[in-house]
């Protein structure tokens, strides 16, 4: 389907008077570009990744004011969609609703999901099917692609691979400029990207903050991931001097035989994990210690440990199975994170019960009462 011309002026068709210094920018960069689509290099008043994609966009012989198309593919094409993100669309909805429901109830922006090729699989929010700019984009099996319309955050951040944020006259063609959103990848277990999740508004206020509410979504969303994944042992790891137990927490899931079935994004970073054509190393290429070391602190219940890698850094890992899955919940009760402290605070002391109290701040009695009742 096409959009009707709205009667909308966009924001670069107004006088100067009316507009503000941003608008001008990108209005000045618009001109700049398309009348030199060989100019290289940066251009003033916009990222460098909307360059990027404008210039793909004339590169496909597209030009700003032809007409827009969101066209869905065909029923066998969304079904085909649907059924490959199963997974994605599992661990996403229910984080969609809690998150971004709440924190974003008063602004009227909502929330798509699409996978890798900028299809739509599910939508969320106050969606107003009356309003025909929504209804346009917010339909499952819509292509919202680069190549179908043109700059847009849902084709930056899949290519760019990166959490990014467009308002207004940053889109390319002069009919999506109605939009404002805010997009950012998502990438499963096997470290490949998935798809992506858009809040977008329509005709909305610029509101940059959606660009960090994206990034930490889809964070919640891989670690969601990862704990769907079948394992014999969850990890949770952080840098010492802090304690596992949060979404910022890197997360490895691990089979019987100690090779990583899954990891999400922060461990992928910290571990510097390569896959190969097999999949995620053992564990026993990562850590400088044995991986029946990680299976023996979970039965121990240890709690975190500080593990030695072959990269000469070391972290601090919590590794559980069972019911105390160390990555099966989205964070460590506070019961758990508190003895958790208080075990780590003692090993650091050397098993000097009477050094790591007052390192707490709390008294010998209180560490044996705590450790007492786990």
């Amino acid at each position: 389907m096409s959009i009707p011309p709205t009667g909308h002026q966009p924001p670069w068709s107004h006088s100067p008077a009316e507009r503000p210094a941003r608008a001008l920018a990108i209005e000045d960069a618009r001109r700049r570009l398309l009348d030199d689509p060989d100019l290289q290099g940066d251009v003033w008043g916009i990222e460098p990744w909307i360059a990027s994609s404008w210039r793909r966009c004339l590169a496909r012989g597209q030009r700003p004011r032809e007409r827009v198309v969101f066209d869905s593919v065909s029923t066998a094409a969304v079904r085909r969609a649907l059924d490959a993100s199963h997974a994605l669309r599992r661990a996403a909805s229910p984080i969609i609703d809690h998150t971004l429901g709440r924190a974003m109830s008063d602004t009227g922006y909502f929330a798509l999901l699409t996978d890798a090729q900028g299809i739509v699989i599910d939508v969320h929010g106050p969606v107003d099917a009356g309003n025909r700019h929504v209804h346009a984009i917010a339909r499952i099996g819509v292509d919202l692609s680069e190549g179908a319309i043109g700059t847009s955050a849902i084709g930056a951040a899949l290519t760019e691979r990166m959490p990014v944020w467009l308002h207004r006259g940053e889109h390319f063609f002069d009919d999506t400029a109605v939009y404002s959103c805010a997009g950012a990848p998502l990438f499963d277990p096997d470290g490949a990207c998935i798809g992506m999740l858009d809040l977008t508004g329509v005709m909305a206020p610029e509101r940059r903050a959606l660009k960090h509410l994206a990034s930490v979504t889809a964070r919640r969303i891989e670690n969601a991931l990862v704990r769907l994944r079948p394992h014999a042992l969850g990890v949770r790891l952080t840098w010492p001097g802090h304690l596992p137990g949060d979404d910022d927490d890197g997360l490895l899931a691990l089979d019987t035989d100690g090779r990583i079935v899954g990891a999400n994004r922060t461990a992928i970073d910290m571990l510097d994990l390569r896959s190969c054509a097999s999949g995620w190393p053992h564990a026993d290429e990562v850590f400088a210690v044995p991986c029946g070391d990680l299976f023996g602190a979970a039965r121990r219940g240890r709690g975190p440990i500080e593990v030695p890698t072959w990269s000469g850094l070391r972290v601090l890992a919590l590794a559980q199975s069972g019911r105390d899955d160390a990555i099966h919940g989205a964070a460590l009760p506070l019961k758990s994170r508190e003895a958790a402290l208080i075990r780590h605070a003692v090993a650091q002391a050397g098993g000097n019960v009477a050094e790591a109290a007052r390192r707490l701040g709390i008294s010998r009695a209180t560490v044996y009462r705590k450790l007492g009742q786990r």
